[in-house]
């Protein structure tokens, strides 16, 4: 095994982290540091576990998604070293879902992109939200809608305006995720775009944009020229 502790200290995950920055490490650098060993009965150091890791689950994002059996069932990960890593990504996505909070101005569509990825990130179908703002476009609150496949009966005027109404919100973002992580509008999206921005033309509510969310990337209606 090409044990880490004999590498360079500037190569080591750990030194790497503390001289530059977590934002310097790679992703399976980072797992190695969580990790902290690698498995001896596999020949592998931090960092190669870290990588087979990776590649048994496709990314970080199949790591999170992967329950604690799945992830005892790799050879090297015991149920301690499993928990470690779903605190971790937890404590990841907490930080994420609280970068927009209410009574902040409503920032760029990548903004919204990043709060509800960490919002969605462990729903399995697709979850349609609405964001309550102020006249000063400041956030009210976030309210789920619905989950399942959009469509016309399931994400209702009715339902979306329905809490708008109650908090005199002037203003909406309507959001939803893509869980095959391409957030490319479909055309059930475009439709449910344009008709609940003409119900919000009606009521006096302005729609200002709505963003897909997908895994790593999203689609913003407004900046596409399409609300």
């Amino acid at each position: 095994m090409n044990r880490i502790n004999q590498w360079p200290t500037a190569d080591r995950p750990r030194e790497k982290l503390l001289d530059r920055g977590p934002g310097s490490l790679t992703d399976a650098e980072l797992l190695a540091v969580v990790l902290g060993n690698g498995n001896a009965g596999q020949n592998q150091n931090a960092l190669d576990h870290a990588r087979s890791l990776i590649v048994a689950f496709d990314g970080l994002t199949g790591i999170d998604e992967a329950s604690v059996t799945e992830l005892v069932a790799i050879k090297g990960i015991g149920t301690a070293k499993a928990a470690q890593i779903k605190a971790c990504l937890e404590l990841g996505r907490r930080g994420e879902g609280n970068l927009w909070s209410a009574g902040e101005p409503m920032g760029s569509p990548e903004e919204v992109f990043k709060h509800f990825r960490a919002v969605c990130s462990n729903v399995k179908r697709e979850a349609f939200y609405v964001v309550l703002l102020t006249n000063r476009n400041r956030k009210i609150r976030d309210v789920k809608i619905s989950e399942g496949s959009l469509t016309a009966s399931v994400v209702h005027p009715r339902e979306v305006f329905r809490p708008v109404i109650r908090e005199s919100a002037a203003a909406v973002v309507l959001v939803h995720n893509h869980p095959s992580g391409d957030p490319t509008p479909s055309r059930e999206d475009m439709e449910i775009t344009r008709r609940l921005k003409s119900v919000g033309e009606i009521m006096g509510v302005r729609v200002i944009d709505h963003v897909v969310v997908g895994h790593d990337r999203f689609f913003s209606f407004d900046s596409e020229g399409l609300l």
